[in-house]
């Protein structure tokens, strides 16, 4: 025979369970009330799981041995790059295709209006062109890792700066993103961006232009805006900004989207650590060198060094400090 009592839920468990209730209740509320945090009705919302194991499949592509398999024939390499172009193929073209959908809808108040088969025809044409500027992406990375290596007296090899540097990384991320940005891809070059941000700490947006042979050093805390340009052999070290002076509004004080906010660095700068450099209109001219610590908001012609005030120091005796 049951005991009864086996069957009944004690009064803490049976107030626990109303609690619950309730607090579900004002979620499910909560949820269906405020869209911005929720997209339960737009299941072609780029997936992040997909875009980071896009980017991997890539990485074997782009630094072949230093990830994915070590022993390959030329023959075998042949094959293994094909593959993977394969497979990134498929899910990139609808990964984009997702994101254009994704686009059209929120431009249209959640409506997405142009049919599935425009979208894939400029999801593919999309990849065709990305798929295309792989080869250019991969030279340009040499070069970067190259820099890293010529500009580390710490570096023992290229490999090691392949392996080990954050700032080879987050250039990795930044080239492939960026070129997904000019493409015009919505979302997916902001999730890699926030991706190597998140493990880097460096703060690369996509919309950035920047040339070969461009080296962070150490990188923590770097910061380099949407529309700044940096040419070639230039060389960053950590907490730089590369920022807006000023956000510019509209004549309803919206904040203007799509015009320069970041300065310009010629070929051949390097900028020291901690240097904050701000403005549109802040164009740092060839082979100069900002130093660390100067808050600049000015244009600097080329082949200057700008530094800031000299610091003064004191030096007393521990015994007289502590009395």
């Amino acid at each position: 025979m049951t005991n009864s009592n086996e069957n009944s839920q004690s009064p803490d468990s049976l107030e626990l369970q109303s609690h619950l209730d309730r607090v579900s209740h004002e979620l499910t509320s909560s949820i269906m009330e405020d869209e911005r945090l929720r997209h339960l009705f737009m299941p072609f919302l780029p997936d992040e799981g997909t875009i980071l194991w896009i980017f991997e499949r890539l990485q074997e592509i782009l630094f072949p041995g230093f990830h994915g398999p070590r022993e390959l024939s030329e023959d075998e390499l042949r094959s293994h790059v094909s593959t993977l172009l394969l497979e990134v193929a498929n899910d990139l073209q609808a990964q984009v295709a997702g994101a254009l959908r994704y686009a059209d809808a929120i431009s249209h108040g959640g409506e997405v209006r142009r049919s599935p088969e425009e979208m894939k025809a400029q999801a593919a044409q999309i990849l065709h062109d990305f798929i295309g500027q792989l080869p250019e992406i991969r030279r340009m990375l040499s070069l970067d890792v190259q820099a890293a290596y010529d500009g580390d007296p710490a570096a023992t090899h290229t490999d090691e700066a392949v392996l080990c540097y954050p700032g080879v990384y987050a250039i990795t991320v930044h080239r492939v993103a960026h070129a997904l940005h000019r493409l015009q891809v919505p979302l997916i070059p902001r999730m890699l961006h926030e991706h190597a941000h998140s493990r880097t700490g460096i703060d690369i947006h996509p919309g950035a232009t920047i040339g070969e042979s461009f080296f962070v050093d150490h990188g923590t805390g770097v910061v380099i805006g949407e529309t700044t340009q940096i040419g070639r052999n230039c060389k960053i070290y950590q907490g730089v900004t590369l920022g807006a002076k000023s956000f510019p509004v509209d004549e309803a004080g919206r904040l203007r989207r799509g015009v320069k906010r970041h300065p310009t660095l010629d070929d051949n700068v390097t900028v020291y650590a901690g240097a904050t450099i701000l403005g549109a209109d802040t164009h740092i001219g060839q082979g100069t060198t900002v130093n660390g610590g100067v808050f600049l908001t000015q244009s600097v012609p080329a082949n200057h060094v700008v530094r800031g005030p000299k610091a003064q120091m004191r030096m007393l005796d521990r015994g007289d400090w502590e009395h």
